[in-house]
């Protein structure tokens, strides 16, 4: 009687274990929450981000990228199997209601693969916004090593045509390389900072485009531009170039790094 007592014991804990880790299993989420208020006539998203995650079958929580329309403006690492951030940015310029989404970047494991997604949208209180803006500047920015760009441009932020323009120029090792782009695909404009003067509703603007590399098409760039005020020795701008059908073919990866001289300038729309 003891012997099968034990045996059913046994059975039984191996039962619970076994059940244990399928609800593990089946208990990965990834939930994203936002909510958008007024604060001082400017339009402010609040975003929580929470995932569950045991890992244990070939993976472990890594990070979760946040995207206001499509284009990324925060990122964490999940050190922990269930863990939560928080965030607050200023809604796009314009913006009436903004798509809030996680993105689960890296692979976790078995059953929650890299590219998993959970959103929401998020109306924008209709007396709250801060106006549309565009940026214009020139000049030169030299990073440690070979690599000088020169940019002289206008985009603006509700990609206004035929005004947007942008023109990188940059030489390596091997040669000197072009960029030239040709349509304006996504903006996002907010006020981090204090650009003035002059006055502008918008300082730092993340976008991207496509157009030609060094005379060839199908290629995208991905740029952010910041103006942080007069005389421009804070101004801070970063490219990213690769072609379009495959994204792991990058020509220039430039980070956001302060401008080594030329100026960066927000201005109030003229449209």
């Amino acid at each position: 009687m003891k012997r099968i007592v034990s045996v059913l014991l046994v059975v039984l804990v191996a039962l619970c274990v076994q059940a244990y880790f399928a609800s593990s299993a089946e208990a990965h989420y990834l939930t994203v929450t936002a909510s958008a208020s007024c604060v001082k006539g400017v339009p402010i998203i609040s975003y929580t981000a929470e995932s569950w995650n045991p890992g244990g079958v070939g993976g472990s929580n890594t990070e979760i990228d946040i995207l206001f329309d499509g284009v990324k403006v925060d990122s964490q690492p999940f050190a922990l199997p269930q863990d939560q951030f928080s965030g607050k940015m200023q809604a796009p310029s314009a913006a009436t209601l903004v798509t809030i989404e996680g993105v689960a970047a890296g692979t976790w494991d078995d059953n929650f693969q890299n590219g998993q997604t959970n959103s929401v949208d998020v109306s924008i209180p209709a007396d709250c916004n801060p106006g549309i803006g565009r940026f214009t500047g020139g000049g030169k920015q030299v990073i440690v090593g070979l690599v000088t760009l020169t940019k002289g441009f206008e985009v603006d932020c509700d990609m206004h045509e035929p005004s947007n323009n942008l023109e990188v120029n940059w030489m390596d090792a091997s040669a000197s390389h072009h960029f030239h782009m040709e349509t304006f695909d996504s903006t996002l404009c907010t006020l981090n900072g204090n650009p003035v003067p002059p006055k502008s509703p918008v300082n730092t603007i993340v976008a991207s485009g496509t157009g030609r590399f060094d005379g060839a098409p199908g290629f995208t760039i991905q740029f952010t531009l910041i103006d942080n005020g007069e005389p421009g020795k804070n101004d801070q701008a970063g490219f990213m170039i690769f072609k379009t059908a495959n994204p792991s073919n990058v020509v220039l990866a430039f980070p956001v790094m302060t401008v080594t001289t030329g100026n960066i300038q927000a201005h109030v729309d003229q449209h």
